[in-house]
């Protein structure tokens, strides 16, 4: 992998960059769809492809329980399997061991967990999730790390860091595939000692990139770009930056102000399915709502997805309430592509001088 900083704000910490992998480029900043377990739901690759989609991402834990390193590994890799041949970033399993809390037992090299499928148990650490990422093939592997809860104690926090930092050094000791890139991951809550500490460590190591996480647990906005602002001056400015999970469109702006290039999130297909779209400057509607059951009007006037160009909210509305798959989809399309033209809008923003401007516009509306 080869990153390139194209540009970077004078203003802000605006980064415009590419990363160049065995499968293909990704330009960035950039938006990642998640597809936890080898599917963006609801979603096609080829679909993903025409809304603009570069990268998706994929599970190592759901991955590895369903349907299971081996089918996927006689497959061809997840790439074949899935029949993606664009870029994949790969989740170690790490925020699992936060999100699992009640099926999970911590020891020293890793966490037992008991499948939330059917209650069967299986270890997992750093080597065991590096060999599952190995046999995936994904283009961007990440650690493997403890996301710790918020609010959390400081001793809590600092006992989790010490165990992160150890898992991360192990992870970067293990053999992956050539076109493979290993992230690793800055950890420590909401304490600026802790999170500058693992900042500093993990760049000692030389990761290929640096994944920011432990945010968009909880804590309160204000924290979450807090912690952004003490550690990417830190991070290197030659690596890409990957905040993990996040976030609604302010949050991703905001981000991108203090240098981060790259992001992912359940959001835009989760509200989806809920029968939730993103319209103007993050704000939702609730299409499934009794008051657009006679609205005749796009999602969103002038948005250029297909849900948009071809149907009415009255339309979608009916299909979501009847159970007619359709109507998922349909906003899944919009809410995907609401957030891949934001993205594309930033980087052109930074590319012509002008995203400070379109910051300030946006949160104008917000």
């Amino acid at each position: 992998m080869k990153y390139k900083l194209l540009k970077k704000e004078t203003t802000s910490g605006a980064r415009l960059g590419l990363i160049e992998t065995a499968h293909g480029n990704i330009n960035t900043p950039i938006f990642m769809p998640v597809g936890t377990r080898g599917s963006v739901k609801a979603m096609n690759p080829e679909e993903l492809k025409n809304l603009g989609a570069e990268i998706i991402l994929g599970n190592t834990y759901h991955l590895n329980l369903r349907p299971g390193i081996g089918i996927i590994s006689n497959a061809g890799g997840l790439h074949k399997f899935m029949g993606w041949d664009r870029p994949i970033l790969t989740d170690s399993g790490g925020y699992q061991v936060f999100s699992l809390t009640r099926l999970r037992k911590m020891h020293k090299d890793g966490v037992e967990f008991a499948s939330h499928i059917d209650g069967k148990r299986f270890f997992l650490g750093p080597k065991e999730s590096m060999a599952i990422q190995k046999d995936l093939g994904s283009d961007i592997v990440m650690a493997f790390d403890e996301c710790t809860p918020y609010p959390c104690s400081y001793e809590v926090a600092q006992k989790s860091l010490e165990v992160t930092l150890r898992w991360e050094k192990i992870s970067r000791e293990q053999n992956l595939q050539k076109h493979q890139n290993l992230f690793g991951i800055v950890q420590g809550s909401v304490y600026r000692d802790l999170r500058e500490k693992s900042a500093k460590e993990l760049t000692e190591i030389d990761f290929d990139g640096y994944s920011i996480g432990g945010l968009s647990v909880g804590e309160p906005e204000k924290l979450m770009f807090q912690t952004l602002d003490w550690v990417t001056p830190i991070l290197p400015e030659n690596k890409p930056r990957y905040l993990m999970g996040v976030g609604t469109p302010k949050q991703i702006i905001e981000s991108i102000a203090r240098g981060v290039d790259m992001f992912d999130c359940v959001m835009p297909t989760r509200l989806a399915r809920h029968g939730t779209a993103f319209v103007g400057a993050g704000a939702t509607v609730p299409v499934k709502a009794g008051r657009y059951s006679n609205d005749f009007t796009p999602i969103e006037p002038g948005c250029q997805c297909y849900a948009c160009r071809n149907f009415t909210k009255a339309y979608i509305r009916h299909l979501l309430n009847v159970g007619e798959i359709l109507g998922m989809r349909l906003l899944t399309t919009h809410n995907l592509y609401y957030f891949l033209n934001l993205i594309k809008q930033i980087r052109e923003s930074i590319k012509g001088g002008y995203f400070l401007e379109l910051r300030e516009k946006f949160n104008a509306e917000i």
